[in-house]
């Protein structure tokens, strides 16, 4: 897609010329930050209604209420913010500015401190209207800051809160410019791993490709969204909770993929010992998988996959972690008290190749380290050998003679174990193969999937299928 980048203070001096567009500015945290780049951009009493920052706790909480849950730099305060502001713009500007498009900006930011305890991250808002009237509209984010002091933090919060209100007036009919152009000037230096735009002025698009276009253009490597298909952040649900993932290519989801959830999840329950509202289960799709011939990323076949697992009542992961040690790192934040991954066997043996041939140089325990912590246990879904129909497991996985040793510790320390009680009549069924069925119309195929999913894909045409 061709994509013209237009620089912070441009963008500002734009948005102040367009004489509709008229708002509020509330920062907490970082500064006045985005405030100041109109400011400094000249013009901007044709833009600012208002600016302020409360930074006291008690000041905050008799204008916004107060946080029960004591957390400041959250999504639930963010949206107070939203609604207080919104409130009070409409009541007092839209008699005296009935032609105004009215917006407001919003964020809760924590900055690195001199420690180095807080990283830096925050979420940001945007309520708007693309033209006087007209719906209204939300634009809100949670960033993670990647600069390493405090000034440099709050230039780039202020610069992607201009790209904020610029995409939402500038880019509002083209989703995919939108989430380009957040991170304009500031490329590399803050990540986005959650951005949803709802309204209906944003009915024309499915909400999910968002989350695609987040990990596509390099903003994020890891995003969520629910079964309500709205996108989702670990902070506000993961914080030292048990999360198990599975990760898998779901093209199509089978019976065997019913039992490897079915199977492992009962496990990890079971070993953990903890009650149901502390256990998370998602489905891991990853970018790679989703690539096809081309290297293209095809938007129908993820939204084709990502409807198959919500289907089946399952929140979806959506990465560009090639290996697992890209997730666990980007997880640590959320101090997740049991973390599960699912891996089938020969996934497994793959790795432990790789890792193996890799690592001839004496870095053996510390590639092996790094993918096994104290918290992480990984459950090995067993394969059946297509030739011999013999059944391979962690406990009699082929491993390279040289790693033996630390394969059988990870073993004997609980690190890597076997599922237990799947169905091996089940084993014989192989994705590729129902796929393969599938778009070639040959009868069968539906005993091997969900009975509601064999239903939906005949519903929709899904996977190729022409009936």
């Amino acid at each position: 897609m061709e994509y013209q980048m237009v620089k912070t203070e441009q963008k500002a001096l734009d948005i102040n010329l367009n004489d509709p567009i008229y708002g509020t500015f509330a920062e907490i945290g970082a500064g006045q930050e985005v405030a100041r780049n109109f400011f400094q951009a000249g013009a901007a009493a044709g833009t600012i209604a208002k600016t302020m920052s409360a930074y006291d706790k008690t000041y905050s909480d008799a204008i916004y209420g107060v946080e029960s849950s004591g957390r400041y730099v959250s999504e639930a305060r963010l949206y107070k913010m939203l609604d207080h502001e919104w409130s009070l713009m409409e009541e007092r500007l839209s008699s005296p500015r009935p032609d105004a498009t009215f917006f407001v900006f919003a964020d809760t930011v924590q900055a690195i401190n001199y420690t180095r305890t807080i990283k830096g991250n925050g979420w940001m808002g945007l309520r708007f209207r693309t033209k006087p009237g007209g719906p209204v509209n939300d634009m809100v984010l949670h960033v993670k800051m990647l600069d390493t002091n405090n000034r440099l933090q709050q230039e780039a919060i202020g610069v992607l809160g201009v790209n904020m209100i610029y995409a939402s007036f500038y880019f509002n009919d083209n989703p995919e410019k939108m989430v380009m152009s957040l991170v304009d000037n500031i490329k590399d230096r803050v990540s986005i791993d959650l951005l949803r735009i709802n309204g209906d002025d944003f009915n024309f698009f499915d909400r999910r490709i968002i989350s695609l276009y987040l990990i596509k253009h390099k903003l994020t490597s890891v995003a969520m969204f629910d079964t309500n298909k709205t996108g989702i952040h670990p902070s506000e649900f993961l914080y030292k909770e048990a999360l198990m993932v599975i990760r898998g290519n779901f093209r199509p989801p089978t019976l065997v993929t019913l039992d490897v959830i079915r199977s492992s999840f009962e496990q990890f329950r079971n070993e953990t010992g903890l009650p149901e509202d502390k256990l998370n289960l998602m489905m891991e799709l990853t970018l790679d998988n989703l690539k096809g011939e081309q290297n293209e990323v095809n938007e129908k076949d993820f939204l084709e996959r990502a409807d198959m697992l919500i289907a089946l009542g399952h929140k979806v992961l959506l990465s560009d972690c090639a290996n697992h040690e890209m997730l666990i790192n980007y997880l640590n934040d959320y101090k997740i008290s049991h973390l599960g991954l699912v891996i089938g066997a020969r996934e497994l043996q793959t790795i432990i190749s790789e890792k193996y041939e890799q690592n001839q140089d004496g870095r053996l325990l510390v590639a092996f380290g790094e993918l096994f912590s104290q918290n992480i246990r990984v459950y090995v879904y067993p394969m059946q050998d297509p030739n011999t129909n013999e059944i391979r497991n962690a406990d009699n996985l082929v491993v390279p003679e040289g790693i033996k040793f630390l394969y059988q510790y990870l073993l004997d320390s609980k690190q890597i174990v076997a599922v237990n009680g799947y169905n091996r009549g089940i084993l014989h069924i192989y994705p590729q193969d129902v796929l393969s069925d599938i778009k070639h119309n040959i009868k069968g195929w539906e005993k091997n999937v969900p009975q509601s999913l064999s239903a939906l894909i005949k519903e929709r045409k899904l996977f190729g299928y022409h009936g």
